[in-house]
């Protein structure tokens, strides 16, 4: 509840416990066993929180977190708790403004990023790339930004990774080298992303962080809520969204120093989930963001069964605590609830360490900072209940919600002209220019081959009429000769002739001569 200003939590004995508005940027904690009541102290936070105007964000792990749409249900339990606390008078059942949201896009509108906007660094660290490979996947970003392929979706990123590997020696020069093999390893580490459910979490419409910064009509705190029963079960992703989320709000937030309450309160649920087997400049960047966001006005709270779930580094960071029971039946356990118990300025009315192991349902060790900053002694307290429904929304109420919140603009993918299609259409145009070249290959191979034929032709016609001129050359001296022969032998036969006539001329003078000669 939200009263007089201060974040009213519940009772210590007879003492009021209550969270400063001012310091709930200082970020928090809220740690317990599985059914110890850290569902309902978030909820009772994130009322408050809405009741200050202040916008919230949480993740809704089992579903029932979105009860917060329909007013609670009056209870003898219930009543004796109020009348308990003090609150009859001013503690009324009521339903809190709430917009769904939901990855898979199911239970609430659809929540996408883009990959640019998620960036090498955070992609490299959340698919748990070796440096090689992150700096191949920094140069595949710088590459697309300078030809102009805007990388929206999985399938961006997969086309220009192809893009990159198949000209990878033209880009060595300029960009540096580039291997095989870190493409094919960032390639196989992007399938447990896309199996996850990834292909749904980047895309367009992007989410505009700013729409979560929301007041209604009588200036109570929108309370964004992110369906993640099916989220939690893909461990990937869900880290992907919330180091995500975190760089957002670092770097769109404007400084905004100290101020009266918060811009925003994040409440992250199964937080181990961030930082299982994370690597130390995962942590490093994680305890960064953390440090800094404070100074943007925003309040981030985990949730998660054991403090020593979160790095010691991030830990040191969440100021406000609520620690419900944990149960210790073993000696790491039992360490654990010590190192727990540390963490808390001590009150000399009980021992912290065996307060944590004898806490019921709804009872929590709570330590929040004062006015000044300064963290005040542990106090086993009794959390208020909840004033909305403490149970899983009407799908009737969901649908009523999601219709009147204004965020359909969101429900609708956009699929823009990207890396993608460009890459896909420079492939298809390659493949028409190869084509025509081929055609083009093709037409001046017929016509090598034709002119080929043709010289060919125009030789062997040339070739043949040769041939007829040197026949008919022949033909010609044939004739020639034949007049020749025939003329010789016409003058022979005339020879012969004048010869036979001048012999038989001779042969009449001599016998005329004889016979004168004979006959004197």
């Amino acid at each position: 509840m939200y009263i007089d200003g201060e974040v009213y939590m519940g009772m210590a004995g007879d003492r009021k416990v209550s969270m400063q508005l001012a310091m709930c940027n200082r970020h928090g904690l809220i740690a317990g066993a599985s059914g110890t009541g850290k569902t309902i102290t978030m909820k009772v936070m994130a009322e408050a929180f809405s009741d200050a105007g202040v916008p919230v964000f949480l993740c809704d792990v089992k579903g029932d977190v979105s009860g917060l749409a329909m007013p609670g249900v009056p209870s003898a339990p219930m009543e004796e708790r109020i009348d308990r606390f003090g609150i009859a008078e001013t503690f009324r059942y009521k339903a809190y403004p709430v917009c769904f949201w939901d990855i898979y896009q199911e239970k609430g509108h659809a929540l996408r990023i883009t990959v640019s906007d998620m960036g090498p660094e955070l992609l490299s660290r959340i698919l748990a790339l070796t440096p090689a490979q992150e700096g191949v996947l920094n140069i595949v970003f710088r590459i697309a930004d300078d030809k102009g392929l805007q990388l929206i979706d999985l399938k961006d990123l997969r086309a220009v990774l192809n893009f990159v590997a198949g000209h990878r020696a033209e880009f060595a020069a300029a960009y540096g080298n580039i291997s095989a093999q870190s493409v094919g390893g960032i390639q196989r580490a992007l399938i447990p992303l896309e199996n996850q459910g990834g292909e749904l979490f980047f895309g367009e419409p992007a989410l505009d962080i700013f729409d979560w910064m929301r007041c209604d009509s009588d200036g109570k705190g929108i309370v964004n809520i992110l369906h993640s029963v099916k989220l939690v079960t893909n461990p990937v992703l869900y880290a992907s969204f919330l180091l995500w989320m975190m760089a957002e709000l670092f770097e769109r937030l404007p400084e905004a120093g100290d101020m009266e309450k918060p811009r925003l309160a994040f409440f992250f649920d199964e937080a181990h989930m961030l930082f299982d087997h994370a690597p130390k400049v995962l942590v490093s960047k994680i305890e960064q963001m953390v440090k800094l966001i404070r100074s943007k006005g925003a309040g981030i709270y985990f949730v998660t069964q054991n403090p020593a779930d979160i790095p010691d580094a991030v830990l040191a960071q969440l100021s406000n605590r609520v620690q419900h029971a944990l149960r210790a039946y073993t000696p790491a356990e039992q360490n654990k609830v010590r190192a727990a118990a540390s963490s808390f300025r001590k009150n000399p009315d009980f021992k912290t360490e065996d307060a944590i192991m004898e806490l019921g349902v709804g009872e929590a060790l709570v330590s929040f900072l004062d006015k000044n900053g300064v963290p005040e002694i542990v106090q086993r307290t009794a959390v208020i209940c909840p004033q909305s429904f403490m149970g899983p929304v009407e799908d009737t109420v969901r649908a009523e919600a999601m219709a009147g919140d204004g965020m359909a603009k969101y429900d609708d993918y956009v699929d823009n002209i990207s890396a993608y299609e460009k890459l896909q259409d420079q492939a298809e145009m390659e493949e028409k220019q190869a084509r025509l070249e081929e055609e083009r290959a093709h037409l001046e191979k017929e016509k090598a081959e034709f002119e080929k034929q043709k010289a060919k032709e125009e030789a062997a016609a040339l070739k043949k009429q040769e041939k007829e001129r040197e026949a008919q050359q022949r033909r010609i001296e044939r004739q020639q000769e034949a007049e020749q022969k025939k003329k010789e032998r016409a003058a022979e036969r005339r020879k012969a002739q004048i010869e036979r006539a001048l012999i038989s001329t001779g042969t009449q003078v001599l016998k005329r001569g004889l016979f004168k000669t004979l006959f004197k």
